[in-house]
């Protein structure tokens, strides 16, 4: 590949799907390897399928728009640089199962586009949750059509029209787990946690083992600060997934913090910390070490602290690691440090 053509863009296509048969009913994410570092592109449709650019500054603007905790909770997604496909791989990711990566360079390049084919997602053994909900199979087609057609409009950043399409997808049937949750995330991301709440317990309501709500419950009682909610919230999430939920054990963890469970704390940390490879969720690296510093422990501490420096790409969160690590330092030689408030 000459230099002209790495700087153009390569369209990227193929189709999500189950191993086992069963229809993809939830968008799925599409993340590329590249050189080690993972970037978000973008979701496949309700049916599997996806496209995105490769060198694009705009792709991944549609999976920014569906995280409503990423300015909150120390997730992001990577925004586009010029890159090679040889030296990338492409993923497959949905709560519960898992995918092989498929190297992009070994797919050729005809005429600037790339057709993956089938990217074949599998169930994760004894998870006994879903984000696939049993209620998708008995959602009439009309409640069907106004879900997917909300999610479209979200992608667009129609927020306003999305809202309707997602509720006429659940007044058409009230059991709609995937549609009430979809409702529960865009009221989150509007700060309108009494109907975000209530949406969320639908979804629960309809299908108890369809995952996805527990997570937006937990970050609304992240939000309200309600540490005892946070933590109940999280337990039954981790109960019926335990590996698909990073952000999950860093709410877990700051809420035992702020009851002054370290030990707990530090035990959810650390298996956020495992579950994280990808690095979704770097303040969790902050979160431990500011456990530690309370623990005493403060060459763990520092260690930790200094991981969350070098895992760190906003100017804040670099100047929060910063701030870390002068806090730990300042009572490295404290018998009793005082309990230093997390920044939220």
């Amino acid at each position: 590949m000459n230099s002209s053509s790495s700087q153009s863009a390569i369209f990227v296509a193929g189709k999500v799907v189950l191993d086992d048969g069963t229809e993809l009913t939830e968008p799925a994410t599409i993340q590329t390897i590249c050189k080690g570092q993972r970037h978000t592109e973008t979701y496949s449709d309700t049916h599997g399928g996806f496209s995105f650019q490769i060198g694009d500054p705009n792709a991944g603007a549609a999976a920014a728009l569906s995280d409503a905790s990423s300015s909150n909770f120390g997730t992001s997604v990577t925004t586009q640089s010029r890159r090679d496909p040889r030296d990338c791989q492409l993923q497959a990711v949905l709560a519960g199962f898992t995918s092989q990566s498929v190297e992009l360079g070994s797919r050729g390049n005809q005429l600037n586009s790339i057709d993956v084919g089938r990217v074949p997602l599998h169930r994760l053994e004894h998870v006994e949750g879903t984000s696939i909900s049993v209620t998708n199979a008995l959602a009439p087609a009309a409640a069907r059509k106004a879900l997917e057609k909300g999610r479209e409009q979200e992608k667009k950043g129609k927020w306003e029209e999305a809202r309707k399409s997602l509720e006429k997808a659940v007044q058409i049937y009230p059991r709609y787990a995937a549609a009430w949750n979809e409702l529960g995330r865009l009221q989150l991301r509007d700060h309108d946690a009494p109907s975000a709440r209530h949406s969320f317990e639908h979804a629960l309501a309809a299908d108890p083992k369809y995952v996805n709500p527990y997570d937006g419950l937990a970050q609304l009682a992240m939000l309200s600060h309600d540490w005892p909610n946070v933590i109940e919230t999280t337990g039954k999430l981790f109960a019926l997934d335990p590996l698909s939920f990073p952000d999950a054990y860093y709410f877990n963890s700051v809420g035992n913090y702020y009851l002054g469970n370290l030990d707990a704390a530090e035990k959810s940390a650390l298996q956020g910390v495992r579950v994280d490879e990808a690095h979704q969720i770097p303040r969790l690296q902050y979160l431990l070490g500011m456990i530690l510093l309370q623990k005493k422990d403060y060459q763990a501490a520092s260690e930790h602290m200094q991981l969350y420096l070098r895992l760190a790409t906003l100017p804040a969160d670099i100047d929060l690691a910063k701030k870390g690590l002068t806090e730990i330092e300042k009572f490295s030689a404290s018998a009793k440090p005082p309990v230093v408030e997390l920044d939220k």
